[in-house]
């Protein structure tokens, strides 16, 4: 035991020594000092503590500190604020303690830390938020915990399955594109792989063997490529860097399902990196377009594959030029340019920007969306998980650029529509929008805006938010300014219906006590007085009918007992509750078996999962299991927001029910086609079609069948045999 305590010591101390020597700053005395005593604090404070793995809990802290400090460039505040990260949620140490010893700046970057530990169900939700809203005072917070995270997940193994699938959901969900979005794309890259390995294991390790296995042909392509562009740079005398980039598993994972293609048909796998050192003189930009110059010189160029990020950075800092070409053996191959100040804030995100952003700069598209983000959440009153939703979309997305009349800049998310544009400009430009002006064109107010659209808005005084805007824009500033506007007309309805109500009583010598308004509840057939009052301020409900309910006494009482007999009825029937009510183990995956379909589960309507599907299941309040195939939106929200709710699940065999599955084929027209598909799904593999639909435009047919089957394995079974009949080209189950 003793030997066992040494060895640990050890262990621990070279994780320490690990930590000073990746420092990317120079470190004073001062600076290791503190450091110093924010090791020894938390070492002594978590003395004893053990993580999942077995090993001693202060080796966490000090794996996180090395990422913030190694791979994104943070200096001494953040590596004491990692390394001290979980001494408040987890010791007996308080925040004050923290303040005494390290300060005030330390001490709320911890407090921010410690909102963010534990379990991310709908109080997370609110924490999440609340951080977020610190975010443009100080950043680190956010930085720090996706370097918690990241490690979170490369030590996973040691989870049980069905925390794995949640924090894998949860970090696909929320932190991978916050990780995109503040610019650390090698830790966003990390991050999406490891949550595939976890969620998809099969699927990851078929396509990590694949390129394992293609990888001596890859590298001989790579130096085949760029032996030319040497040749020629070199000429130039320029100072630079050439290498291959492999893509990432989650890319090529994503490509095969959105595009419905194998591992070898996934387009440019190949990608080349080309970095030159920066000069006092030079012109980064024109240096980069004399690179392409000399790339599309010697290769052919896909036009519509050119990305021009140096003229006009993404919203995260990112500059690169990226041009697409036709390289050896027929390949497309993705050519990334950049100088090597671009380069650093490509792989570390928003502490490079920081690092380059003098104080004379103007705001980077970075600081505006931290700035849009403080905007969308000013409101506390907002739904939180619907936020959560909203951002998350925002995170992800391309960005275009659009101008105003005057010609000043705005960037927004891709998909945007002029609606969304009005409301970045002035919340009463969106209320009142009822169109554009592009180009001297009109256009309604959802017209899809292309980057460099000059866009004058038109508006009507008339004109008032319409609960089908939801469906117009993307944006979350845009759809939390409709909500407020439907909440403002919302509260001054409820306020006009009450107002009507209590006069309408007072003619009848009447009070708004519970009974009256129980008794008003029950003749309009509603279940709130606030529904009433808004109904009733809307002019939805007319009070002119209401005389006889206070006429007479005995129909009074009537009216009062039969609206508890109903009540009571109501909510006899809220406590039914669905399939379910059975004791599970969260720890082992939950066998579904065909006899207790619709008893102790069900199949969740949202994806129609079936037999041999890979599925998760998710058990509400009420004990009631649903099972969600694993890649349905719904479940990825689900074990993002709700992950404890989550459990792993395994088919039984199924033989005996038939399920609702859909095909679709696209192909060549010719006589006799549709006949050879039935009989192949009917005849040979005895299979009931509900419903059979073909549409020919010249000469190429799309037919979509809704087939009754067994399971999974049936279905790949007919893909199988029609993706062999003459004439076709595609089948694939739709989702």
């Amino acid at each position: 035991m003793a030997l066992q305590s040494e060895l640990e010591k050890r262990q621990i101390q070279e994780a320490y020594d690990n930590l000073l020597k990746s420092s990317r700053h120079a470190l004073t005395d001062e600076n290791r000092q503190t450091i110093d005593r924010a090791f020894d604090f938390s070492n002594k404070a978590h003395e004893g503590v053990r993580r999942k793995s077995g090993e001693p809990y202060i080796m966490h802290p000090l794996a996180v500190a090395t990422i913030v400090t190694k791979e994104i460039g943070l200096g001494t505040k953040s590596i004491v604020s990692s390394i001290l990260h979980d001494v408040v949620e987890d010791t007996d140490y308080t925040l004050d303690d923290i303040k005494n010893l390290f300060g005030e700046k330390i001490a709320s970057i911890v407090d921010g830390l410690t909102k963010l530990e534990g379990e991310f169900d709908f109080k997370q939700a609110v924490n999440f938020r609340k951080m977020l809203l610190t975010l443009s005072d100080d950043v680190r917070v956010i930085l720090i915990k996706i370097a918690d995270r990241l490690h979170n997940m490369r030590t996973l193994d040691s989870m049980h399955p069905n925390k794995q699938l949640k924090i894998s959901g949860e970090t696909l969900y929320i932190y991978a594109p916050l990780a995109h979005r503040l610019g650390l794309y090698a830790i966003k890259t990390e991050l999406e792989d490891l949550s595939l390995k976890y969620k998809y294991p099969d699927e990851y390790n078929n396509i990590a063997l694949q390129l394992r296995n293609k990888e001596e042909h890859r590298q001989y392509l790579v130096d085949r490529f760029i032996k030319p562009i040497e040749e020629k740079l070199n000429k130039e005398k320029l100072t630079y860097s050439i290498k291959g980039r492999q893509k990432s598993v989650y890319s090529i994972w994503k490509k095969m399902q959105i595009k419905k293609v194998s591992f070898d048909e996934v387009y440019d796998l190949l990608a080349i990196r080309i970095i030159f050192t920066n000069t006092e003189d030079m012109d980064e930009r024109r240096k980069c377009w004399e690179i392409f110059s000399v790339v599309t010189s010697i290769y052919n160029y896909k036009q519509d594959r050119i990305r021009d990020w140096i003229t006009i950075p993404k919203a995260n800092g990112y500059e690169a030029l990226h041009v697409t070409v036709m390289g050896p053996e027929g390949k497309w191959v993705e050519v990334q340019i950049r100088s090597e100040r671009m380069n650093e804030i490509a792989e570390r995100g928003f502490a490079a920007h920081w690092k380059y952003k003098g104080d004379s700069s103007p705001d980077s598209e970075l600081d505006k969306w931290i700035e849009r983000i403080r905007e969308t959440l000013q409101n506390p009153e907002s739904d939180v998980l619907e936020f959560l939703d909203d951002f998350k979309l925002n995170l992800f997305s391309s960005e275009i650029v659009v101008f105003t009349p005057k010609g000043e800049m705005k960037t927004l998310p891709k998909g945007a529509t002029v609606l969304d544009f009005a409301y970045e400009i002035h919340t009463e430009l969106g209320n009142k929008c009822i169109g554009a002006k592009i180009s001297h064109q009109l256009v309604p107010f959802s017209h899809k805006l292309k980057s460099g659209d000059q866009i004058e808005i038109l508006t009507s005084e008339k004109q008032k938010p319409q609960s089908h805007w939801f469906e117009v824009v993307v944006t979350a500033k845009a759809k939390q300014k409709v909500k407020d506007s439907f909440k403002l007309e919302h509260s001054q309805h409820i306020d006009k219906g009450k107002e009507k109500i209590e006069a309408e009583l007072k003619k009848f010598s009447q009070v708004p006590s519970s009974e009256t308004i129980n008794k008003l509840l029950k003749h309009f057939n509603l279940e709130s007085k606030i529904q009433m009052y808004a109904q009733v301020g809307s002019g939805l409900i007319v009070l002119d009918k209401i005389a006889n309910l206070f006429k007479d006494e005995k129909e009074e009482n009537k009216l009062v007992k039969y609206w508890k007999l109903s009540l009571g009825k109501k909510r006899k029937t809220n406590q039914v509750s669905g399939p379910g009510n059975v004791a599970i183990d969260k720890k082992k995956p939950y066998i579904l078996s065909e006899e207790n379909i619709e008893k102790n589960f069900v199949l969740a309507k949202c994806c129609n999962p079936i037999p041999g599907d890979d599925v998760i299941g998710y058990l509400d309040a009420n004990n009631k299991l649903t099972i969600h195939k694993k890649s349905c939106p719904e479940a990825s929200k689900l074990m993002a927001s709700e992950g404890d709710r989550i459990i792993t699940a395994k088919w039984k065999q199924f033989k005996i029910l038939s399920y609702l599955s859909q095909i679709l084929i696209k192909g060549f027209d010719r006589i006799g086609i549709v006949t050879d598909i039935t009989g192949i799904i009917s005849k040979d593999h005895n299979i009931n079609m509900r419903t059979v639909h073909f549409d020919t435009t010249e000469g190429v047919f799309t037919g979509e069948l809704d087939l009754y089957v067994h399971n999974a394995a049936d279905v790949e079974n007919i893909i199988s045999k029609l993706n062999k009949v003459k004439g076709v080209e595609s089948v694939e189950r739709i989702e």
